[in-house]
């Protein structure tokens, strides 16, 4: 920010200071994104754009804006930036020096006013609101330079404008020796009084921008001719300005004008003006020159809703303003008859005049003695070429091939292309520019070429294609979008411009959409088919075919076949191709349509498409009438009758009649009409089922087959069956016969009462006689769809059907009755339901009875019915034959009770069980009695007997009431409907035709409630936050609601009718709870919370909570069915949803279950994210336990709660412990316990274990010195055996290839399963902020740092501390302070290695906001290193962390990577990782001495062999989170062990397969569970390593495995809470998370009273003074010779363990050594920082620069990351993985070598494995650097764009004030050399560092001592 506020001190401070000058650099790459290559448009965060000018030439673009000048390149890519602004300024102050001239300044914003581009001096002229509008000259190539500027500006020099809103506009004129600057302005500011409004102004001389001897329009009175400019504009010999300003003095209405002065008149003597007329529209908006004409944009009217373009001819302008200039010269301004035509204008004293007639020739541009200004009285008037519904802002115009294009650019930010057509104006392109109402600047400019247009809004800066020609891909499309500067290039395919087109000169060449406008198409095509069989020839008519050359041809493609074309003016033959070439036809059609296209090379000049038939496949798309289908068709099919064969042409066999096609002409036998086919059914159209019937049919135009005897037969197509039946001729008259198909009885299984079954007829074999239409012959079944004899006997006669008693009663067809067993009187009516069964006694109710056998049509039960001895009505349309009478009851006495009774004639009377009860309903009460006018209350009418009869209505005066049901014997519920007007209204129910009145109680409709506040308005989206709602008329609201609609999906809000949010399920069952959320149409969801009525005025609401991935889109207020949005009822105020608040623990180190030390006292600090962006701290809540802790303070990060003073008494619940809970409306966050005490002071560190260190540390390096001598001699031997060894190597590895074979499979299908696990719960990365505190502080346990201001007391003598700590950070933003503080640090002796490293990470901690300017400390302190190395040997340089720099570092690269980490290398990494766990767990591991059986590291390799089995366990698991611990119910878990699996590695695998998908963190510990085998009903028996069964012999102990308890394969296990105290269960949550005892060898912690523990093997007992004697040089002899037999015996098994791996190690490889991906930016910044280093120290040696990148980044960060996988993911490593990371860490080292990698027989064995693998793993190496060398260079701005964005990552205040504190204990140790030194420094005491640090110190330490 030091940097900013240096800006804002003024640009007029930049030339004097340096510092000022690099700002104007610098600001534009800090403040600006860049603008990506190709891009086009420019926008600049933060600032609003005014102007922009094009420099001649170069083509590069300048832009004015508030406070910026940007230059861009023609592509717009951002080249430099100049900062103008803001500056201390007032529009009533000269410009001045000191402040204290100006008291009134302020700091203003500089808005660009005028921007002109010189071209004779490679100069910008830029003018601003500041200073009085003063400009300044910069340079060309770079607006950041600055070549002039006015240090103290004479009134002269006052230019441009100085109030927003008064237009400046001006031309740069270049003269024979010199450039003038003319620049026009409107009236603005007290100060400008004294500047004309039309000036000449110099730009170069002694002083620049001086009107001094040139010409000003001078004005009598400015306040009556505030001219307001339009634009300037220039032609070869005149200056045009336009404008509007007032007639004259007497005239208050604005006109239009334009004036012109001559280029070469400095003085404006020439000066003419004379008034525009745009006929019927008002004054002039935009303004420019088109070849020979002035284009102005007009405005209808004062808000310029039209607007209009017209063009005024330059020809005509100038010859009014030449008679105007006559006039006045000659003839004292009057016309011939004798009135004012002319003018001087502007209250001067100078007049028209009477001069010589050659006057106006003799002075041209006039003189001193000429009159001037002059100004025409007529206007020059032009009708409008075009009108527009939007006002005009700018307008620009070019002529390109021949044509003059008008640009216009609207105030809603469209751009408009319009064609200039003689007098008419054509749009015929628009497009949105920009944000939608921005409106287009007038500086509207196209570039040189002509190509592309420039247009400016206020956001942004877009290039814009004159003529977007190339985007119309076909011929229709590029004449259709009616640009005239495109057109269609017939034989180039292409849309282009006129010049593009190759021979656009010769006609139809080139087709243009205002000449004919027509595409070349294909008219017609003879033969407009062709059959598949035969070639032939096509002839095409494409009129106005462009002409070829004589070598030119033009070809036909049918789909893929081409054939030469023949041409003979339009019209052009070719040649169809055979029919091998053509393709199948499409299933289920009879031809296949391919496009036919006339070609020219490879163009396609026109296209049609063109059918290939067969005639053979017609006959199969109508099986019903071939003949039909074939002769029918539309293609020129013929039909032989006697062999069935569809042909084209002249086809059918010798002697065979042809029906032929419908196509031809004057043939009589042709058509379908002549085809053989079926007219018909004879007879009978029904069939019964189960009797015998016999068909006929008749048949037509037989006489095709006279002569030809064959068979017939009748086909029935039966449900699931062909039904074939021998038929007979029987011939009649002429060509027609009958059909006669045998008798036959037919047994279809009927599921319908008719079943039409088609027929046909065939002849002879196979041969099918068309179907006239469609046949068929209907079955129908009496039994179906008659069920009774009601509707048996009602069926229709025609049928036959009667009622037979005969076996089971049914409906059957008479003649298959017996005799005697036909029932011709129906059963009794049986009745089976009645509904409703209570009416009132006024009848009139409707009765439904259902029932069977109720008459077989109404005249049988019209007067048949009677409800409890009185008669009911039937109605005739509501009855249904034997089921169903719907009658209405007649009056009759209150409380007559009965059946319902139905008595047909001839029948005994049905009489119902059911009985009916006439009663009378009463209606009582009503609650409530009033309700708003608006409805929407719910009423309910208490009353008794209410629940009678089923129709049931309710009205409230004439408005209905909707009933919510169900009716109660005693209350109807409604909802009131809206009320014309408030008043009484008398409740009513109708109950059928009677109804009742509740006259005593009337309803009272009130005025509508009205809501006139609501605050507050914003909440959490938890919700629960009170809103007080003040209104009038609230208490009559019944239920009030506060709603919010939010969307969810695609789709627009839905309004639904009002619903019920209190349901009823029945009459005793309460109203259920409204819903908190339902859903409504097209996935928009509404949350609602009820509102509680505190009084008629006062509301009071909480806000609902609403879901985190829902939108909300509106929120109101549902008063009933009074709508009130939110903003109405809070005067304009959106509500407002903010993300819910997050808080941390209480105690950061321990997790949440650790109790957090509360000192009394004290206030408690609790840090979050977004506190107080939804509620105030009087709203929120806290307690610990059940007493309260007032909160004090709320900000936006932080929560400042003063604790009970007492200790206060646990919640319910909570146990013993104090929670600490705050409650922010519904957001409930439990933050720990919290325990009352006194925090222990904390020891300091022994000296005993810093000598201890020390000690240590000299024995770690001379180990080192001995392991590399060690190293040098085995390399020597390697030297000689290398490929020896290589030789061997590959033959153990072919041996054991079909093992790693079968291995690797097993494994890829566990990898599999693991695969599909992950889908679902992701691999397990540590979140941001642990990663980075595991990085920056390894090996801290329990957090990373310790509280800063923790326990200090109170809030006093807290501030001086955290003020202090500000003013330490404030100043490790010095540049000069950070760098001498590194270099003090590590300047002193005691200031060791570990302090180095510890500092670093402090640093990185506390700028990890500001990583940009950590990134710019990293590179000097690297520079500063790479100097010191390059004396020294700079292949060591990086190679340790022994600086602070090489930290700083390793600290960067790893908060880089993090992204890449999870996104691309981690993956792969993760698979490796569970690959070797699971190969590890495949074998034995012992337990006590951790080596194990599947390893890559024979240190750790399981030399004995041990027999072990495989087993499968059922662990019992339950669903839910709760996992082993907590549900009865359970999942059986399979789990692979090993028998010889002691118990902690059995349950550490059976954790692995429960929460296989949970972090490592989160999982509980395997010490805190027991293991217990379940086997049969009772039997439990909990299993352990040590027990009373354990087998002890001879001090040696065995630990006990699953195959000492014999459990066997299959067996049920459960994982068990651990006893504890006596009972007591550990907590999952408390209890450590302890190692497996894989992890930690347990022989010497083990021997209790002489008993050693083993597992697998014995561990070798050795006597003391063995142990001594072992370093002696003749047992480390023997010792090396047995180390190097080892590889020899049981190499084969590493290598089957490598090969199994072989695939996993090389992705993860593959993903860090890759560039397949983007690099990360990081990666090649610092590789770029890198190059630059050598390229600087004049290294050539490659391998040291390989050295440097190997150093800094592959073996800093990824040898790290691939031996310490918990950096990164939360998962358990147990150290027989981690052996096997060792090897393979090592062999990635061993693959960032550059020399050469040769092994023997005494390398290690790990070296062993992957020799034959490393020199292809160096080339990955190799070509990493290379294609990150050849890559695009990592630009500064991106870079920095991407660290901003990685700084809010880490976004802990109180962590960083921590590293403050941190750091500042080893500023106190070393405070007087660091004071010393920027005391020596001379920049270091300008800035008083010294003195600050000593502030900074004072601050701290007094709080320290005060502790």
């Amino acid at each position: 920010m030091p940097l900013l506020l240096l800006s804002a001190r003024g640009p007029e401070m930049a030339p004097r200071h340096l510092l000022g000058a690099r700002l104007l650099l610098m600001l534009p790459l800090l403040c600006l994104p860049p603008t990506p290559t190709g891009a086009h448009h420019f926008s600049a965060p933060n600032t609003t754009l005014h102007h922009l000018a094009l420099a001649p030439g170069q083509g590069a673009l300048y832009v004015g804006a508030v406070n910026r000048l940007f230059q861009l390149s023609p592509e717009l890519q951002l080249e430099s930036v100049a900062i103008t602004g803001p500056v201390l300024d007032s529009p009533d102050c000269v410009p001045f020096r000191d402040p204290a001239e100006c008291p009134q300044a302020r700091l203003t914003d500089n808005t660009n006013q005028l921007l002109l581009v010189s071209g004779r001096a490679r100069e910008l002229v830029a003018c601003g609101q500041v200073r009085q509008g003063v400009c300044e000259k910069r340079r060309l190539e770079d607006v950041a330079e600055l070549l002039y500027r006015a240090e103290d500006p004479g009134d002269g020099q006052f230019v441009a404008a100085n109030t927003l809103g008064v237009p400046t506009v001006g031309l740069v004129v270049s003269g024979p020796d010199r450039d003038l600057l003319l620049v026009a302005r409107g009236l603005a500011g007290k100060l400008s009084a004294g500047v004309p409004p039309l000036t000449v102004r110099q730009l170069a001389g002694p002083q620049p921008f001086s009107s001094e001897g040139l010409g000003r329009l001078v004005v009598g009175d400015l306040s009556d001719y505030n001219n307001s400019y339009v634009a300037a504009l220039a032609d070869a010999q005149s200056a045009y300005f336009v404008f509007r300003r007032r007639g004259d003095r007497a005239q208050a209405e604005y006109r239009s004008y334009v004036a012109r002065v001559c280029l070469r008149d400095a003085n404006l003597y020439s000066y003419v003006e004379v008034p525009l007329s745009c006929r019927g529209h008002g004054l002039v908006q935009a303004a420019a020159l088109a070849p020979g004409a002035l284009l102005g944009a007009f405005a209808a009217g004062l808000r310029g809703v039209q607007a209009a373009l017209c063009a005024f001819p330059l020809a005509e302008l100038d010859a009014s303003m030449e008679r105007a200039r006559r006039l006045c010269y000659t003839a004292g301004g009057r016309g011939p008859s004798g009135t004012e035509e002319a003018t001087v204008e502007y209250g001067v004293t100078s007049r028209c005049v009477t001069l010589p007639p050659d006057s106006p020739e003799s002075y041209p541009c006039g003189d001193e003695h000429t009159p001037s200004p002059i100004a025409g009285r007529q206007p020059v008037e032009a009708g409008p070429l075009l009108q527009l519904k939007h006002s005009i802002s700018a307008v620009a115009a070019l002529q390109a091939d021949g044509h003059t294009i008008a640009f216009l650019g609207d105030v809603r930010g469209q751009l408009h292309k319009v064609f200039l057509n003689g007098t008419q104006g054509q749009v015929y392109h628009s497009q949105q520019v920009g944000t939608p109402g921005s409106a287009i600047s007038p500086d509207l400019l196209v570039d040189s070429s002509g190509s592309h247009l420039y247009v400016l809004t206020s956001q942004q800066v877009a290039r814009v294609p004159v003529a977007a020609c190339p985007q119309l891909p076909d011929c229709s499309s590029c004449l259709q979008a009616q640009d005239p500067l495109c057109g269609w290039c017939v034989l180039q395919g292409r849309c282009t411009r006129k010049s593009q087109c190759r021979r656009a000169t010769q006609p139809n060449q080139w087709l243009w959409t205002y000449a004919d406008g027509l595409c070349l198409h294909i008219e017609s095509v003879l033969p407009a088919h062709h059959p598949r069989q035969e070639q032939g020839q096509v002839t095409l008519s494409v009129p106005r075919l462009p002409t070829l050359a004589t070598d030119e041809y033009f070809h036909c493609a049918f789909g893929n076949y081409d054939s030469l074309a023949h041409v003979e003016g339009p019209q052009v033959a070719c040649v169809t191709p055979p029919q091998d070439q053509l393709p199948l036809n499409p299933p289920g059609t009879d031809h296949i349509t391919l496009p036919l296209a006339l070609m020219f090379e490879d163009v396609t000049v026109a296209a049609t498409n063109f059918s290939f038939y067969d005639c053979s496949a017609v006959t199969a798309l109508e099986a019903a009438a071939p003949c039909r289908a074939c002769v029918g068709s539309l293609w020129r099919c013929h039909w032989c009758p006697q062999s069935s064969h569809c042909v084209y042409g002249e086809r059918c066999p010798e002697g065979e009649r042809t029906i032929y096609s419908t196509q031809e002409a004057d043939i009589q036998v042709r058509g379908p009409g002549a085809c053989p086919r079926v007219e018909g059914l004879v007879g009978p159209l029904l069939v019964p089922v189960g009797w015998e019937s016999r068909l006929a049919l008749r048949v037509q135009n037989l006489q095709h087959f006279q002569g030809l005897p064959a068979s017939y037969h009748c086909w029935l197509e039966l449900p699931g069956q062909l039904q074939r039946l021998p038929a007979s001729l029987e011939e009649v008259a002429g060509d027609s016969g009958l059909i006669h198909c045998q008798a036959q009885q037919f047994q279809p299984s009927m599921v319908q009462r008719e079943l039409p079954v088609p027929i046909y007829v065939t002849r002879g074999e196979g041969q099918r006689l068309d179907n006239a239409h469609s046949l068929h012959v209907t079955l129908y079944d009496c039994a179906v769809g008659h069920p009774d004899c009601s509707h048996c006997q009602a069926a229709n006669g025609s049928l036959g059907c009667l009622w037979c008693s005969h076996g089971q009663p049914a409906c059957r067809y008479g003649p298959l009755c017996p005799p005697g067993a036909v029932e011709t009187l129906c059963p009794t009516p049986r009745i089976e339901t009645v509904e409703p069964l209570t009416g009132p006694p006024e009848g009139g109710l409707v009765l439904t009875i259902q029932g069977s056998n109720l008459g077989r049509d109404f005249a049988d039960v019209q007067d048949a019915v009677s409800v409890a001895g009185w008669p009911c009505r039937p109605e005739p349309s509501l009855y249904r034959i034997s089921t169903r009478i719907v009658c209405v009851t007649s009056p009759a006495p209150n409380r007559t009770m009965g059946p319902i009774q139905v008595a047909i004639k001839g029948r005994p009377p049905g009489i119902s069980t059911q009985y009916f009860t006439y009663q009378d309903p009463v209606l009582l009460s009503l609650s409530p009695q009033r309700g708003p006018q608006a409805g929407g209350t719910q009423l309910t009418i208490h009353g008794q007997r209410l629940q009678t009869g089923g129709n049931i209505s309710a009205f409230v005066g004439s408005q209905p009431c909707p009933i919510q049901e169900p009716v109660c014997p005693e209350a109807i519920v409604c909802h009131t409907m809206p009320q014309a007007s408030p008043g009484d209204a008398v409740v009513r129910v109708v109950f059928g035709q009677a109804q009742r009145l509740l006259l005593t109680s009337p309803f009272h409709y009130t005025a509508n409630p009205q809501l006139v506040a609501a605050e507050p308005s914003v909440s959490f989206r938890g919700g629960g936050r009170l809103i007080r709602v003040r209104g009038t008329g609230l208490d009559v609201v019944q239920q009030p609601l506060l709603s919010v609609w939010l969307e969810t999906s695609e789709g627009t809000a839905v309004k639904l009718q009002s619903q019920d949010l209190t349901p009823r399920s029945g009459c005793e069952v309460p109203a259920a709870a409204p819903q908190a959320c339902t859903q409504l149409e097209r996935g928009w969801l509404q949350c609602s919370s009820v509102c509680s009525i505190n009084s008629s005025t006062l509301l009071l609401c909480r806000s609902p909570a609403v879901p985190d991935t829902a939108s909300p889109r509106r929120v109101f207020f549902s008063l009933d069915n009074v709508h009130v949005d939110f903003a109405s009822a809070s005067g304009g105020q959106d509500f407002l949803y903010q993300p819910n608040p997050r808080l941390a623990p209480l105690h950061h180190e321990g997790g949440p279950t650790r109790p957090y030390r509360l000192k009394p006292g004290h206030i408690l600090d609790v840090e979050g994210e977004g506190l107080n962006l939804a509620i105030s701290k009087e709203e929120v809540h806290v307690h610990i336990g059940d007493g309260e802790c007032l909160v004090k303070t709320l900000t936006l990060t932080h929560l400042y709660c003063e604790p009970p003073p007492r200790v206060p008494q646990p919640s319910n619940g909570s146990g013993t412990l104090l929670q600490f809970v705050v409650q922010m409306g519904n957001v409930r966050l439990a933050l720990g316990p919290v325990q009352y005490e006194v925090e222990p002071v904390l020891s300091a560190f022994p000296v005993e274990a810093q000598v201890g260190l020390g000690v240590g540390a000299a024995l770690l390096i001379t180990a080192v010195l001995l392991l590399t001598l060690m190293y040098r001699h085995k390399s020597k031997q390697a030297l000689r055996d290398y490929q020896k060894v290589l030789v061997q190597l590959e033959n153990l590895e072919i041996g054991v290839g079909d093992q790693c074979r079968k291995e690797f499979t097993d494994l890829m299908t566990e990898m599999t399963d693991l695969s599909s696990d992950l889908e679902a719960s992701g691999i397990p990365f540590v979140d941001y902020r642990t990663y980075t505190e595991r990085v920056l502080f390894p090996g801290r346990s329990g957090g990373t740092l310790q509280p800063a201001v923790e326990g200090l007391g109170e809030e006093g003598h807290r501030a001086p501390v955290h003020q202090g700590l500000m003013q330490l950070s404030n100043l490790l933003n010095s540049k000069l302070f950070l760098l001498t503080l590194i270099h003090t640090l590590e300047g002193q002796p005691s200031f060791s290695q570990r302090d180095r490293c510890h500092v670093a990470s402090l640093l990185s901690l506390a700028l990890h906001s500001k990583l940009e300017y950590l990134t710019e400390i990293m590179r000097t302190l690297l520079s500063d290193l790479a100097s010191h190395y390059v004396r020294k040997n700079p292949k060591l340089m990086l190679r340790r962390t022994e600086t602070m720099a090489e930290k700083l570092l390793t600290n960067w690269v790893s908060i880089c990577l993090y992204a890449f980490l999870r996104e691309v290398a981690g993956e792969p990494i993760y698979m490796l990782l569970r690959a070797i766990q699971y190969q590890v767990d495949k074998g034995p591991v012992d337990a006590v001495t951790g080596k194990a059986k599947r390893t890559l590291n024979d240190s750790r390799l399981l030399r004995e062999d041990v027999e072990f089995r495989a087993l499968t366990l059922m662990v019992l698991a339950s669903p839910g989170p709760g996992g082993p611990l907590r549900s009865n119910t359970a999942l059986h878990i399979p789990t692979r062990v090993l028998d010889t699996d002691t118990i902690t590695q059995v349950k550490e695998k059976v954790l692995d397969q429960i929460y296989k998908g949970t972090p490592f963190s989160q999982r509980p510990s395997a010490h805190t569970l027991d293991l217990e085998w379940r086997s049969g009903l009772a039997g439990h028996l909990t299993l352990s390593d040590e027990d009373v069964t354990s087998v002890t012999q001879n001090r040696w102990k065995r630990l006990n495995t699953l195959q000492h308890y014999k459990v066997p394969d299959g067996a049920t296990v459960r994982l068990i809470p651990q006893l504890h105290n006596g009972g007591g269960i550990i907590s999952q949550s408390l209890a450590p998370s302890c190692p497996s005892g894989e992890n930690t060898p347990m022989l010497e912690d083990s021997e209790e009273g002489g008993v050693h523990l083993w597992h697998l093997v014995k561990a070798p007992e050795e006597p003391e003074a063995a142990k001594a004697r072992r370093s002696s040089l003749r047992d480390r002899d023997r010792e090396r010779a047995r180390a190097k037999a080892i590889p020899e015996i049981y190499l084969t098994r590493l290598l089957s363990m490598k090969g199994t791996l072989q695939k996993f190690v090389d992705d993860a490889f593959q993903a860090i050594l890759s560039v397949n991906r983007p690099v990360p930016i990081a990666v090649k910044y610092l590789f770029d920082f890198l190059d630059e280093l050598a390229e600087k120290h004049s290294i050539e040696d490659p391998e040291t620069l390989h050295i440097w990148k190997t150093n800094s980044l592959l073996l800093r960060f990824w040898v790290n990351t691939l031996k310490n996988p918990q950096l990164i993911f939360d998962v358990r490593v147990s150290d027989n993985v981690d052996a096997v990371l060792a090897v393979i860490a090592q062999t990635f080292m061993d693959s960032c070598t550059v020399s050469e990698h040769k092994v023997g027989r005494d390398s290690p064995v790990n070296k062993l494995l992957y020799a034959r693998e490393i020199p292809r793993y160096k080339q990955m190496v190799e070509r990493y650097y290379s294609d990150i060398r050849q890559s695009p260079p990592a630009s500064y701005q991106e870079m920095n764009s991407a660290l901003t964005e990685l700084s809010g990552n880490y976004t802990s205040a109180p962590h960083c004030l921590q590293a403050l504190q941190e750091l500042y204990t080893h500023i106190h140790r070393y405070y007087d050399q660091i004071i010393g030194a920027l005391e020596e420094d001379p920049v270091g005491q300008k800035m008083q560092l010294a003195c600050r640090l000593q502030q900074m110190a004072a601050l701290v330490e007094n709080k320290v001592t005060e502790l």
